[in-house]
Parts: structure tokens; C-alpha cells; sequence
């Protein structure tokens, strides 16, 4: 599926543009069942919170900006269980993480027209811990992007850094959003990624992104994917204790371990678990 070139721009930069893995027929009932689960079933909210807002939007545009948000699309979808177990995007991630591949979630990244939530930058590990890097984040294009509707944006090779302590506290002592330190990572440093309908962008964990606001008068969809190893363990933030499907391979036994229930894995694990989700939508 992927060339060593190809491999070799994962590794260094922590990104890399696959076009085409989604051909129009299965495109197109990904865009259909989209739409339907944005007016179904999709939260509707002002998005993430913190100090970042005001520098990335004027006073006017910040009250009027939004998200469209809904996890695990797999669970609502004929069409979205086709698309997390695409052959030629699993055939990619075991290439990159290795024989045993384990979907770890999904979530709607949908930008509303004009004003459509831009993202600070950050790195997905402060929302879904885990203790390595053998995770990839999937962005799948149900829309072309550019600048003028926000596409991805990435710090070249910051991966390498590792897990990065986030802000999460305002200045009065509540809590909002995570987010890295506006003066230090700037979206004015980033690498701009536009994509076509139906190609995917994939990312480390690590990788250090954002995103500009959606300027044009069209909703902007993008649906992210987490796939993981599944000997990558999770310590903290969403869909914690609980166990996804595996894509390619099998999943290892540890030491001692139950089988799953439909109540989740017994221990520490599932009672975490049920604390709230933090929605991730860029």
C-alpha cells in the first residue's frame, strides 16, 4: 500500500497525504450517511474553551463560531463500518504500526459555514493518553480543503518531542480546553496539508497541528480515525477501558487478562471510563 518513500515522510515529519484510498461509490455513502448523522444524531456546541479564542478570533466571530461533534460513527452507520475497515487504509496502518491494528475511535470534524471553530494548536495525545506512539490519527476528507475552509496544519517532525505538557486551566482556575502555549506554537509556523474528497491525511499522536476558521459558506466534514497497537496502552481521556475492533492481526493476550464484557474490562480501567468524553474536533 504505502512506498518506503512514503514510510520514510511518516517517520520524519509525523504526517503524510495518502490520496484516493476511498473511491467514489463508498465515498459517496459516506457523505450521505454524514449528513444524515449531522441532523440526526450530532451535537451542536461553541467548541473548545480557553484563552486561545481570543487571539484566533475577533469578539463578533467568536460568539457566532461553532462545532458539529458526535463520536463512533461505526455505531450508527453501515457505511462507516465499511469505511474504518477500508482495506487499503488498514493494509497502510499495519505498514506503520505493525501486524496487529486496533481501532481505537472515531469523531465527526465538521467546520459550519463563516465561522466554523478553528483549533489551537495541540497534540491528540492530551486527549486520549496513551504510553507510546504506535497511534496514528486518520483525518478522512468527505470535502476538498485549503486555507479558506481550514484545512489541517502541522509542526513538521514535533513528534519527536514526545507527550508535551498542555494548558488546561484558565487564568481564573477553570478548566478548559487542552491546548500548547500560544507564544511558543503558532499556526503562523505550521505546514499547510490540503487534501481532496475521499484522500485521508494521517498523523502521530504527537504531531503538533491546528487549524484555521472555516471562511467559506459550506460546512467543511472531515471525520477522524484512531487506530493504535493494541499493546499501546491508554492512561487517560477518551473512550478509556474500552476495548475497539481489531482491523488487521489478533489481539495478544496479557498476563492474567479476562476476556471483555459488554460492561468493559473490570479494574480501575472501567470506572475511569465513565467519566466524560472531551470531544476532539478540529
Amino acid at each position: 500500500m504505502l512506498t518506503q518513500a512514503q514510510m520514510d515522510h511518516y517517520h520524519d515529519k509525523g504526517w503524510l497525504h495518502i490520496p484516493e484510498i476511498f473511491p467514489p461509490a463508498q465515498l459517496a455513502a459516506m457523505q450521505r450517511d454524514l449528513d444524515w448523522m449531522i441532523n440526526a444524531w450530532a451535537d451542536r456546541s461553541v467548541g473548545w474553551t480557553g484563552a486561545w479564542r481570543k487571539k484566533y478570533m475577533d469578539a463578533e466571530t467568536e460568539k457566532k463560531s461553532q462545532l458539529v461533534a458526535m463520536h463512533d460513527l461505526q455505531f450508527y452507520s453501515q457505511a462507516w463500518l465499511g469505511a474504518v475497515t477500508n482495506d487499503r487504509l488498514c493494509n497502510a496502518m499495519a505498514q506503520l504500526l505493525g501486524d496487529c491494528v486496533e481501532l481505537h475511535h472515531t469523531t465527526m470534524h465538521v467546520k459550519p459555514p463563516e465561522t466554523g471553530h478553528p483549533f489551537p494548536m495541540h497534540q491528540d495525545w492530551a486527549f486520549y493518553e496513551h504510553v507510546d506512539g504506535r497511534y496514528i490519527d486518520v483525518l478522512v476528507h468527505l470535502d476538498n480543503t485549503q486555507h479558506e475552509n481550514g484545512e489541517i496544519r502541522f509542526l513538521s517532525g514535533s513528534h519527536k518531542k514526545g507527550a508535551l505538557d498542555h494548558i488546561r486551566q484558565n487564568e481564573d482556575g477553570t478548566p478548559c480546553t487542552p491546548y500548547l502555549p500560544l507564544d511558543e506554537y503558532r499556526l503562523d509556523d505550521t505546514e499547510p496539508v490540503p487534501a481532496k474528497a475521499g484522500d485521508v491525511v494521517i498523523f502521530n499522536i504527537f504531531t503538533i497541528h491546528g487549524s484555521h476558521i472555516n471562511q467559506t459558506p459550506v460546512n467543511r466534514r472531515l471525520v477522524r480515525l484512531g487506530y493504535r497497537h493494541p499493546g499501546n496502552r491508554q492512561t487517560g481521556g477518551q473512550s478509556l477501558g474500552r476495548p475497539g475492533i481489531m482491523v488487521r492481526g489478533l489481539r495478544q493476550r496479557g498476563q492474567g487478562q479476562k476476556l471483555f464484557s459488554i460492561a468493559g474490562p473490570p479494574g480501575p480501567a472501567a470506572a475511569s471510563a465513565e467519566q466524560p468524553e472531551p470531544v476532539l474536533v478540529k
